[in-house]
């Protein structure tokens, strides 16, 4: 597929999305309905997808209207190649008609410049500060990939080496131990020889630093109570830490066991009913299900989704999480918090709420990291159970 053959599937996939379609289920259904499009033209097309959504206010005021069309319009507008794109030959675009006029960039409000809902812009100020703007331009732009090395398995300098016989090259980050962030051939990762033989996994640099600062060591009975893909599990486990995951939903863990098979180590899923026979622990983790406001690089449908009722209720899921999280610690024990978020209303507050609600805790270190070019947001906190 020619370029301008790409923008056009663009546009009809980013139709679908704005008629209700997450952005899986239009790439996946477009994918089913367009079967001659190659794997190199399917990861292209959901690159401009992406692009798009990242930037979608933002576009469809260049291009002038909140519409696949108008915002692929504001795209090619943005990097100077309308012309060349919405020619209307072969499978292209038609050109852009005399009443599809787009708008200046600079005489926008601030929420369309930034590309984030305008009631979402107090949260960010309160929360960040001075960094607001910075953090919001950020997120207007592609995540790195980044690997987790096991090193319960090999080390960085190892796992980058068998990488490397792949073709894929990487560098490591001076500020996590474990963390590769791959430079050269990302898409054949999945199919290399070091993630086959579980020596890395895709991990961000932020959930990784974070493992690290809890420090779990060799032995230490500890609960990821909200499991999900079992990510932190096995990086948690690599430590030597017996771990335990649970998550409300069991269909979320359905992978943890070839995962952590892959990695070499051991992992034993728990229901819920089987926590309180199996409790206490030396460390509680609660992963908090949250906006997911630090990783919008990654998930860029997720801040146009968002309503102030659901992000009021996710506060109400992760007191509960932490209320639930509380009588799993032994005394002397740690409950970790951490959300992949940079809201205060979903860190900070659920701390402070908690510590009022439930006596027993000492609060150590909270720990909130913004979106920054090697890794997203993230938000750890660390209390000590005293009795």
């Amino acid at each position: 597929m020619q370029l301008a053959a790409r923008v056009a599937a663009a546009i009809e996939i980013l139709d679908m999305i704005l008629d209700g379609s997450s952005a899986e289920q239009a790439l996946t259904g477009w994918g089913r309905t367009h079967r001659f499009a190659g794997s190199k033209d399917r990861a292209a097309i959901r690159d401009h997808v992406f692009s798009a959504l990242r930037c979608q206010a933002s576009f469809a005021w260049r291009g002038g209207a909140m519409t696949g069309r108008g915002i692929m319009l504001g795209v090619t507008a943005a990097d100077g190649t309308q012309d060349d794109i919405f020619t209307g030959f072969g499978h292209a675009p038609r050109p852009r008609g005399a009443d599809e006029t787009g708008h200046n960039i600079g005489d926008a409000t601030r929420d369309v410049r930034l590309d984030m809902p305008d009631w979402l812009l107090p949260h960010f100020d309160s929360s960040l500060g001075a960094q607001t703007d910075a953090v919001l331009t950020t997120l207007q732009h592609r995540a790195g990939v980044f690997l987790r090395v096991n090193t319960a398995k090999c080390s960085r300098e190892d796992a980058a080496a068998v990488l490397a016989q792949d073709g894929i090259i990487t560098q490591p980050l001076d500020h996590v131990k474990t963390a590769l962030q791959v430079t050269e051939n990302e898409r054949r990762v999945a199919l290399s020889t070091a993630y086959l033989d579980g020596m890395v996994e895709l991990q961000d640099p932020s959930s990784q630093a974070a493992m690290e600062t809890l420090a779990v060591s060799a032995g230490q009975r500890v609960l990821d109570l909200c499991a999900g893909g079992g990510g932190k599990s096995l990086a948690l486990a690599a430590c030597g830490a017996d771990v335990f995951a649970h998550d409300i939903d069991a269909k979320r863990m359905i992978d943890l066991a070839p995962r952590a098979q892959r990695a070499g180590v051991e992992i034993t899923t728990l229901t819920t009913e089987d926590l309180p026979s199996h409790a206490p622990f030396d460390v509680v983790l609660c992963d908090a299900p949250c906006s997911g406001s630090g990783t919008w690089r990654r998930t860029p449908s997720a801040k146009w989704a968002l309503t102030p009722e659901r992000l009021a209720e996710l506060t109400q899921i992760q007191d509960g999480v932490l209320s639930t999280a509380a009588d799993l610690v032994r005394v002397g024990g740690t409950l970790a918090y951490a959300t992949c978020s940079v809201f205060q209303v979903e860190n900070e507050a659920r701390i402070q709420a908690f510590m009022v609600e439930q006596a027993g805790f000492t609060l150590v270190s909270m720990h909130p990291t913004a979106p920054h070019h090697l890794g997203d947001g993230f938000f750890l906190s660390r209390l000590t159970r005293t009795t």
